[in-house]
């Protein structure tokens, strides 16, 4: 394999695995290196948010996951299931704050209001460099688009982070709620 164009975290959530397929298609396709990680219980996403998981030299994480109300929607378990403070719900700010060491990382948060300023303010506290996501709640082949065409940006054309977002900002009515925070 030659080298890479660049190195992608795509974490997929819960019941995301179809959109998540196409991006991993896509960007493979488009000559990225993709580490794939399954999110099937709150450690999961914990281990990639702390960096523990996350491969050494990663240029992008892409959180693919359902959001709603400013929080990434997480696995509902069994009580008997969950470890030893494992947290139950869903992951908001406060979550985000307690597990995260993003150190200089640009994050895609690609699920359904979570470009919420409040959520972005506490990645950015946690070290990301950059933050991108829906301030709403866009149509789902609006998500995949954007997430395609940022990606298509920043590897085929050799755009920075910003000039790809506002590209791909560009596609439709739905990708305009995108948002991009920076530090």
């Amino acid at each position: 394999m030659s080298k890479p164009e660049m190195n992608v975290a795509l974490v997929c959530g819960p019941d995301c695995d179809m959109d998540t397929q196409a991006i991993r298609a896509a960007l493979e396709y488009f000559g990225t290196r993709v580490f794939m990680y399954w999110v099937g219980r709150p450690s999961d996403f914990m281990s990639v948010l702390s960096g523990e998981d996350i491969y050494p030299g990663t240029d992008l994480i892409i959180l693919n996951f359902h959001g709603d109300e400013g929080k990434f929607v997480m696995p509902e378990l069994g009580e008997s299931v969950y470890e030893e403070g494992e947290p139950r719900g869903d992951f908001g700010p406060a979550e985000i704050r307690r597990f995260a060491k993003l150190d200089g990382r640009t994050v895609l948060a690609n699920g359904c209001d979570l470009g919420n300023g409040e959520l972005a303010q506490a990645f950015l506290e946690c070290g990301c460099k950059t933050y991108i996501g829906p301030d709403d709640y866009p149509d789902g082949n609006a998500a995949l688009m954007f997430a395609l065409r940022f990606g298509y940006e920043l590897i085929q054309n050799k755009k920075t982070i910003q000039e790809a977002y506002h590209t791909a900002r560009a596609t439709d009515e739905e990708t305009t709620m995108y948002q991009i925070y920076e530090q």
